[in-house]
């Protein structure tokens, strides 16, 4: 069965991660930028790796960071994935010789576009798609239209920009991406989950698989 993947960006604390870990979620998203709200320090990060349970994917968000500074991180954090969301050049990217996935920009991009843009990163594992602008900062927390989203694309496409309960289901059934990122959309405020919010974002991925699943059956018998 086809399965919607979902990753919780901005955890903050030891009980969020264990929280959202045991909500269901693949993937937390621990940020290093210092002018985020969600951002952690090297020491905060390690405690929340350390309190994990197994088999839960932990990614780092870089936002044009220093070499040394990712090296610095890597150095003292498990992490599993690195996501880049600044302007950061392929050459950059490959240089850690880990898995990662670029964050693009969407608003104002075309389905051209978005490929002339992806096809830069052939070694990123996925390709990230906010509502910020191409080079802008994301964690806008504001939707974008999903139709721009490609369907045919090789890699991985991951959907982030203002989902919530409320819009998920849907947002899966337009783009029919790999995974779904959330930050804001199950906060009770900046860096803080609410758990409620966590299972009811949870519960909506899964119906949506449920219900994309029961429409690729009748497509395929008919």
């Amino acid at each position: 069965m086809r399965r919607c993947r979902v990753k919780v960006c901005g955890i903050t604390s030891v009980a969020d991660a264990q929280m959202v870990s045991a909500a269901g979620v693949d993937a937390i998203g621990l940020v290093f930028y210092a002018k985020s709200s969600r951002n952690v320090t090297v020491e905060q990060a390690a405690a929340i790796c350390a309190a994990l349970p197994p088999f839960i994917s932990v990614v780092g968000l870089f936002l044009d960071a220093s070499e040394a500074f990712v090296n610095e991180v890597l150095d003292a954090v498990p992490l599993d994935v690195l996501q880049f969301h600044g302007s950061e050049t392929p050459e950059y990217c490959n240089r850690f010789r880990r898995p990662y996935v670029k964050g693009l920009g969407m608003s104002g991009v075309t389905g051209d576009d978005f490929r002339e843009l992806a096809d830069q990163y052939p070694l990123a594992q996925g390709v990230l798609v906010d509502s910020h602008a191409p080079g802008a900062a994301g964690g806008t927390g504001k939707t974008f239209d999903w139709t721009q989203v490609p369907q045919d694309y090789a890699k991985a496409i991951i959907l982030a920009g203002g989902l919530s309960a409320d819009n998920v289901a849907n947002a899966i059934r337009t783009t029919q991406v790999y995974a779904v990122d959330v930050s804001s959309g199950v906060e009770a405020g900046p860096g803080v989950k609410d758990s409620a919010k966590v299972a009811a974002f949870v519960d909506e991925v899964r119906r949506a698989d449920q219900i994309l699943q029961a429409e690729l059956h009748r497509e395929t018998i008919s």
